[in-house]
This record gives C-alpha cells, sequence and structure tokens, in this order.
C-alpha cells in the first residue's frame, strides 16, 4: 500500500539525541513504525529545534544537515542522510499556508535539523523518501493548532505530516539510565497519556496549567510544540490516537503517538 491509496497518518515523536542511534530499543522501534505505515511520497517535519517567523520552509535539495548540537563525539558530526529534497511539496505547502497577511519565508540553505533527522534516518534508512522541513513560527498552542489544520490536506496527497518534539524535555532533570525518571516527569506523561485518549484537546491547548508539574516537564515549551501541528493535521482523526512508542530515555519521557 502507498502513500496515496489512503489518507497518511500523522505522527508526534519524540525525537531523541544523536546517540539515539546507539540505543538497544529505540531504533528498532522507530523502523517497525515505519514498516507499518502506508509508503509516504514525501515526509513534511517540523522540529523542535527550528524557530522562525514567519513561519519558513528549509532547503528544497540536497543539503548539508545542520549539527545543531554540542559535547558529543566526533562520530556523531560524521552522519550523512542525503535524502531528497520536496520542491513540489514547497510548492503546495506555501499554498496552503500563504494568505493575506501571511507570508512564508524560503531558507535555500538550511538542511535538516537533528529533530528531523535523527529519527527519519532510522525510519527510512535509504533516504530515498523527500522531506522538507517546516519552522515553529510561535509557541502558541492554538497558533499551532491552525497551522496543522491547514496542512491536513496534504494527508491526502501521500505527505506523511510529522512533528518532532520530545513528550518532556528538562535537560536538568535527566538521570542515568531508561529506569527511573522524576515523579514530575511521570505525572506529566500519564497526564498526557490520559488526555490524548479521552480527546481532551481543550486540556492538551491548556497544559501549562491543565498539566501536573508542566513547568518542570517542559520549562520550555518548543519540544511539546510540535504536537499541536500534528493534532490540527489528524484532527478528523482524534478517536484513533493511540500511543506506539512509550518509556523513558534519561528521565525523559519519550512518548510518541500516531493519528490515523
Amino acid at each position: 500500500m502507498t502513500g496515496e491509496d489512503r489518507a497518511m497518518p500523522v505522527l508526534y515523536l519524540s525525537h531523541g539525541a544523536p546517540p539515539l542511534a546507539d540505543h538497544p530499543r529505540w531504533p528498532g522501534e522507530l523502523a517497525a513504525w515505519a514498516d507499518a505505515l502506508p509508503r509516504p511520497r514525501a515526509v513534511l517535519v517540523v522540529s523542535a529545534h527550528w524557530e522562525t517567523a514567519p513561519i519558513a520552509l528549509g532547503a528544497t535539495t540536497v543539503t548539508p544537515l545542520v549539527y545543531d548540537f554540542g559535547g558529543f563525539e566526533k562520530r556523531y558530526y560524521d552522519v550523512t542522510y542525503a535524502a531528497p529534497g520536496a520542491p513540489e511539496l514547497a510548492a503546495e505547502v506555501r499554498a496552503l499556508l500563504s494568505g493575506p497577511g501571511t507570508t512564508v519565508q524560503d531558507f535555500p540553505d538550511r538542511g535538516l535539523d537533528h529533530g528531523a533527522y535523527v529519527p527519519l534516518k532510522e525510519m527510512y534508512p535509504d533516504a530515498d523518501v523527500p522531506i522538507l522541513q517546516l519552522s515553529i513560527p510561535t509557541l502558541d498552542p492554538r497558533t499551532l493548532l491552525e497551522v496543522g489544520r491547514r496542512l491536513a490536506p496534504l494527508r491526502a496527497q501521500g505527505v506523511l505530516i510529522v512533528g518532532s518534539g520530545f513528550f518532556t524535555h528538562n535537560l536538568r532533570a535527566m538521570t542515568g539510565d531508561d529506569e527511573h525518571a522524576y515523579s514530575f516527569t511521570v505525572e506529566f506523561d500519564q497526564w498526557g497519556r490520559e488526555a490524548l485518549a479521552a480527546n481532551d484537546i481543550d486540556a492538551l491547548l491548556n497544559f501549562r496549567h491543565t498539566a501536573p508539574g508542566a513547568e518542570l516537564a517542559h520549562p520550555r515549551t518548543e519540544h511539546f510544540a510540535p504536537l499541536f501541528v500534528a493534532l490540527g493535521a489528524g484532527e478528523s482523526d482524534l478517536d484513533t490516537v493511540r500511543t506506539v512508542i512509550d518509556g523513558y530515555w534519561f528521565g525523559m519521557a519519550r512518548r510518541s503517538i500516531q493519528l490515523g
């Protein structure tokens, strides 16, 4: 089955740092997830690691990756992922998002950052699926939900829309292994699981006030923000939302979901 046979699902995934590739389970979980999906015509990814307004599109041709991290072994900076660009998808995105008072910027020299290529390299290791990256123009959940709604028609055209962040993200609350997490991380993760299962979009949109430990789970909210783009794009399939990957990575919740 290809992505053009039915509307593509929408994903929100916790993307991990470059050492994700060395994890004993996570790469296999991502690969199995991709294998279970219809084959996409292209992937549109919204990563927590690119914030700019007005909203912007990354390179539409093969461009060197953005190694937007520090302190890792040299081998992580030698990783390449020459996935094809997606100029046709860029034109479609521009048409959907442009309007009176709204412009879409182009950054032809900006390659994929680690929030995009780290998980996608595990999901599509042959680098044979065109990929386009879209910036986060704001951290406001309702605005991002509307961005996702406007992108939703792409699903019927075989485009896999991926929000890439981390379900909790507090680098000061990292632990020494995958078995232990601070109580506020566990409570936020459980709250999120329940809110998603109940389709409680209002609670999710107001997570700063409704979620336990929100300010500790997300001292800054850029890693939760891509979830709202995914929820908007997958709004017609909210009743199908399911967790595909869960658990913790050095104390951060890696919950990842699928709609549709």
